[in-house]
């Protein structure tokens, strides 16, 4: 079993022909409505591909979170919710996907409303292998990864950006993803063997990374190539080129939740897992969502039968 733990949102996504300009009313496309976040679609993408996966986060109990839980059953995704009973609703995010490109544009709103996390359950890592935690819900993630590293679990972080708490994190983390938008701090206090200002994907930015704690370090860089540190150089690992960008709304969520069903199924073949992902999440922008290509069942199976072969079938 795979363990997810962090962030879950409501999307409400529209497709449009362009972005519309100040006071201006423009007809979408299309409306869709679904659950989003990182470690949400992460858990979805695991599911989809045949790896059963508990998503630790914080839903609540209001209307929304009503319908967020229902869309996260209907996805096969086992959910503990550390609102559960609380009357409080899961952050919104309007998303509008320019039609043409595929590229989006997001907005976000926060519930304000004070939050009190439950306890984590006794039980929560039982028959887990594997933990990925996205940098949020760090009250929870932080003693969940430390738990899972004295485990012997395989513990990863999707680093979408840097965020109070990384560090802790990433201390009891084997593998780090990070994608362009994440900078450590300049000023740390020496901790770092090579300078935090290294060019990003450079030797001296993933060594820098590397120097808190994983073994395994990349960096995303959208459609171009993932910077890898291997044994103290940088190996690219290829992005397949898209046929027909759609939309890349969650593709860098769908290459983390890719990556850990691989790497949860193929222990200690990472490089090999992060192919897998990347050719999963070129699928992904190919179609509309975070989660279109999994209705795709041509397109799932494939990948799905991936994950069952191994490593070698790739």
């Amino acid at each position: 079993m795979l363990v997810c733990c962090g962030l879950t949102t409501l999307d409400v996504t529209q497709v449009v022909d362009r972005l519309p300009d100040p006071n201006e009313k423009l007809t979408g496309r299309s409306l869709d409505v679904a659950f989003g976040g990182p470690a949400a679609n992460a858990a979805a993408t695991a599911v989809a591909l045949g790896v059963p996966t508990t998503l630790v986060t914080g839903v609540g109990s209001g209307p929304i979170g009503q319908v967020v839980r229902a869309k996260l059953a209907a996805a096969g995704v086992r959910l503990v919710d550390l609102l559960e009973g609380q009357d409080v609703d899961p952050p919104i995010s309007t998303v509008l996907v320019t039609a043409a490109t595929g590229e989006r544009a997001v907005v976000s709103v926060n519930d304000a409303r004070p939050r009190e996390y439950a306890p984590l359950p006794d039980d929560v890592l039982e028959g887990a292998r594997t933990l990925l935690v996205d940098g949020r819900l760090v009250e929870a993630a932080i003693p969940l990864a430390q738990a899972a590293r004295a485990a012997g679990l395989g513990v990863m972080m999707d680093g979408g950006s840097y965020k109070p708490g990384t560090e802790e994190l990433l201390a009891e983390c084997d593998v780090a993803i990070v994608s362009a938008d994440f900078h450590l701090p300049v000023a740390h206090g020496g901790a770092f063997e090579t300078p935090t200002t290294a060019a990003p994907g450079s030797v001296g930015d993933l060594a820098g990374i590397s120097a808190l704690g994983p073994g395994f370090v990349a960096r995303s860089a959208g459609a171009g190539q993932i910077a890898v540190l291997v044994e103290g150089a940088v190996v690219g690992v290829d992005v397949p080129r898209a046929q027909r960008v759609v939309d890349t709304l969650g593709a860098g969520d769908v290459l983390h939740g890719a990556f850990a069903a691989a790497w949860h199924s193929w222990p200690a073949q990472e490089l090999a897992a992060l192919a897998f992902a990347a050719r999963v999440a070129t699928a992904s922008v190919e179609h509309a969502g975070a989660r279109g290509w999994v209705d795709d069942e041509p397109v799932r199976a494939g990948f799905a039968a991936e994950i069952a072969g191994g490593p070698s079938v790739l």
